[in-house]
């Protein structure tokens, strides 16, 4: 899925990321970024990311131009 960070507090790891298809919020996963290129997010941060089975944003990741759907790539 792609969204982009509404929110998140890097002293908590808390966050919440809205998806652009239908704008539903997802809040992240304990261990979202485990794994990943981000140690912190910011808000309005364009991202890939998928939910696991309650419901919560985890695998965050960065996509590419065409990943994103970026019109002329």
């Amino acid at each position: 899925m792609q969204g982009v960070v509404k929110a998140f507090n890097p002293a908590t790891g808390d966050g919440i990321v809205v998806r652009d298809t239908d704008l539903a919020e997802y809040e992240l996963a304990e261990h979202a970024l485990q794994g990943s290129i981000f140690r912190m997010l910011r808000q309005g941060q364009r991202v890939n990311f998928s939910v696991d089975a309650a419901g919560r944003a985890t695998q965050l990741r960065i996509g590419s131009e065409r990943d994103m759907g970026t019109p002329g790539h």
